[in-house]
């Protein structure tokens, strides 16, 4: 094994970068047939000391591509992990029978890994979940570093590049210009800014435990003299206010009329005098 391959063993992007990423360049490239033999030690006798070359001989890779996403605020050493891990899937899957190197098939690999690392972290709440925003998200972000809002003109040529609704780079404009609030305002802010406190004007007092106890238990005891008050009526009385009120498919006071021959309005009243029995039962 070489003495840079051995350096590299113990070093990790988050304890020291600066060594890391001077580390890296020292580890040789691959010359084509010497990628190609690590390839095929590894694709055929599933040779893992193959498979670390060649991933060793492409760190240098991974810092390159992951410097491309400082811009998000994130940490490098975070990034570059990240791409590693990219790197890794990318080298267990490659075929040397492809015809392509390694590094060449590894780039999608690599920015997949770091792509999501970036939506998964970048805002508390998770930014795209769809391909078309997560699509917009990066490219986007990029156009916007030229621009200022985009004018309908600007979002429709963008919406038409990326093969995306207007409607979604729109949404996506103003994802990207929010920014994330504490719940709870700094205790140094003047009392204007705390006014504006999420923790003040989200508070929901119908979430108290003692309210909802209180506000289930009177609902129960309403029902439970409902009931008792619907069986002490009449057996005409209950079918009318059971067919009118109960039923999911109401009846008209015509209907009622005719099933138990009398007039409309003499339902009506049969209904009003059942009303206001129940009423009186409730309340005894």
């Amino acid at each position: 094994m070489n003495k840079a391959l051995q350096t590299m063993e113990w070093m990790t992007p988050g304890a020291n970068l600066n060594a890391y990423i001077q580390g890296t360049s020292t580890v040789p490239i691959l010359s084509l047939d010497e990628e190609k033999s690590l390839g095929e030690a590894l694709y055929y006798e599933d040779d893992l000391d193959a498979a670390r070359k060649l991933v060793m001989s492409h760190l240098r890779f991974v810092v390159h591509i992951a410097r491309s996403y400082n811009g998000y605020g994130l940490p490098l050493a975070d990034l570059i992990q990240e791409g590693n891990v990219g790197l890794m899937k990318a080298v267990r899957r490659f075929n040397p029978e492809k015809g392509v190197r390694v590094v060449s098939f590894a780039i999608h690999w690599i920015k997949a890994e770091i792509h999501e690392f970036i939506l998964r972290n970048w805002r508390i709440v998770k930014i795209a979940t769809t391909k078309s925003q997560r699509k917009l998200f990066f490219n986007l972000r990029s156009a916007k570093k030229e621009l200022q809002w985009l004018s309908a003109d600007e979002a429709k040529a963008v919406a038409k590049d990326l093969g995306v609704e207007v409607k979604d780079v729109l949404e996506m404009e103003m994802r990207l210009t929010s920014r994330d609030a504490a719940f709870d305002a700094p205790t140094d802010e003047d009392e204007d800014t705390v006014a504006y406190s999420p923790s003040l004007y989200l508070e929901s007092t119908g979430a108290d435990p003692a309210i909802q106890v209180e506000n289930d238990d009177f609902e129960g005891d309403n029902n439970d003299r409902l009931s008792k008050a619907f069986k002490r009526l009449d057996a005409r009385s209950q079918a009318i206010l059971q067919r009118r009120w109960l039923d999911d498919k109401k009846a008209t006071l015509h209907q009622l009329a005719d099933e138990f021959g009398v007039s409309a309005e003499r339902i009506r009243q049969l209904e009003k005098n059942a009303m206001k029995k129940v009423r009186l039962l409730m309340q005894s």
